[in-house]
Parts: structure tokens; sequence; C-alpha cells
């Protein structure tokens, strides 16, 4: 398609690249430009990502022990009290 009939035509040249359709566009018979389909992620990569990952297998203990050292019971002092 050249440059001048897809400026006529931009809405229609838009409305096929939002239906999956490639359009090249030339000027002089040169290509001087390619109008793709937005990209529509899936979550497909997300996945593999994390199927990838090793699990840590001390992941868990330590997480135990920092929720209990951070939330264990703490002696409330006064601030100005005389230490």
């Amino acid at each position: 398609m050249t440059a001048t009939e897809t400026a006529r035509s931009i809405s229609a040249v838009l409305d096929m690249a939002g239906q999956g359709e490639t359009i090249q566009v030339t000027r002089g018979g040169e290509l001087v430009a390619s109008i793709v389909p937005p990209h529509r992620p899936n979550g497909s990569a997300i996945l593999d990502a994390y199927a990838a990952i090793e699990p840590d297998p001390d992941f868990a203990a330590e997480y135990e022990a920092d929720h209990r050292r951070i939330n264990a019971p703490m002696e409330a002092r006064d601030p100005w009290g005389d230490d």
C-alpha cells in the first residue's frame, strides 16, 4: 500500500492491523514502514518464567524465623524513665 493510500484510508488500515494483518507501506516503490498488529500478551511468558525458577528449599524456614523475630513480643519501657 502506498503512503498516499495509507493516509487516505488510515481508519481502514488501523482496522486491518487490529484484526491481525500486517500492512506494508511504500513510498516511491520503496518499503518505508510496516504497520503491524499490536502485541497482546496472554501471560504465558510469565508462567514460563515462573516454571523455570528452582524453588529455594530454605525459604520457608528463613521466612518463619524472620516472622517470629519481627513479631516477637517486646518489653515496653518508659522513654523518660530513669535508666
